[in-house]
């Protein structure tokens, strides 16, 4: 698949923010809050897709936003909240669930209620969180937030590592596996 050279940008932009997540220790903290901060800065005048594109661990979330045909959504007017798995945590998913890529690609009707759920309409920043049990989402089901210390999880499993990255168009939070909406929605 070839991506627009603004995708492909975006995608680089947040892989700096995702590799500056993978360690726990001060050196790391540091690290990953001044490229959190650098790139926020570098794609703040980006759409929420554009940022994604940029940030450059987020190669397979653009994929699968264009294979579901939700580019032009999530280039919309907003805001919107992203909780953004990285290519990681991708991969984990694929593998915990038996599919390549591609397959998750070809389902698109799957593939979108997926993305869905890692959608919030509105903007959600990091502050908002304190005072929330749960969020809607675009998809219809609702995420549980929890505060765990200084960690903020979604659905009791899933770890935001970064967040408050901002678009034109809302607030991009990256997490640490792919959210899977409930079966009975």
């Amino acid at each position: 698949m070839r991506f627009p050279i603004r995708l492909t940008a975006i995608v680089l932009a947040l892989g700096l923010v995702a590799a500056a997540c993978g360690d726990d220790d001060a050196e790391s903290t540091t690290t990953t809050e001044t490229v959190a901060t650098t790139t926020t800065e570098a794609v703040a005048a980006l759409d929420i897709v554009d940022t994604a594109v940029e940030a450059g661990s987020f190669t397979t979330l653009v994929a699968a936003v264009e294979a579901a045909g939700l580019v032009d959504t999530l280039k919309g007017e907003g805001p919107f909240t992203v909780f953004a798995p990285t290519d990681e945590a991708f991969a984990a998913a694929l593998d915990a669930l038996g599919l390549t890529a591609e397959e998750l690609l070809a389902d698109t009707e799957t593939l979108s209620d997926i993305l869905l759920y890692h959608v919030v309409p509105g903007a959600v920043y990091a502050a908002d969180v304190i005072g929330l049990e749960a969020a809607t989402t675009a998809q219809g089901s609702d995420i549980a937030i929890t505060i765990d210390g200084d960690m903020v999880k979604l659905n009791e499993t899933t770890t935001v590592v970064a967040t408050d990255i901002e678009a034109t168009n809302g607030v991009i939070h990256v997490i640490d596996s792919v959210l899977l909406p409930p079966a009975d929605h």
